[in-house]
């Protein structure tokens, strides 16, 4: 049986998994940074409503939902490997590798 010969373009990189956060501390430092990846936008948002005007809320809205794009993708790219970047990560993951690879320096 003939096998073609293996190109560099045909091996698939291994993954390297979501690290795992044993310590209490950077546990909650995960989910504080999740918390605040998911919900920002909307609390600042009815913060807004509350204080000024609909409209306002919008436009607070809309620009944070901008700003924590930003923030979310400089999250994702300083932590997460370069090989596996293009693969989709929700907040509690991007905080989880964010909390493992920068904060707790990999003490795990």
């Amino acid at each position: 049986m003939y096998q073609e010969p293996i190109d560099n373009n045909q091996i698939i990189e291994q993954i390297e998994p979501t690290p795992r956060l044993y310590l209490k501390k950077c546990r909650v430092i995960a989910l504080i940074l999740k918390l605040f990846l998911q919900y920002a936008t909307v609390l600042l948002s009815v913060v807004v409503w509350y204080f000024y005007d609909f409209f306002i809320a919008l436009l607070a809205l809309v620009l944070t939902f901008i700003i924590m794009g930003i923030i979310r993708s400089k999250l994702r790219n300083s932590s997460i490997p370069f090989t596996q970047r293009e693969h989709h990560y929700d907040d509690a993951a991007i905080a989880t590798w964010y909390t493992a690879k920068t904060l707790c320096d990999r003490e795990l």
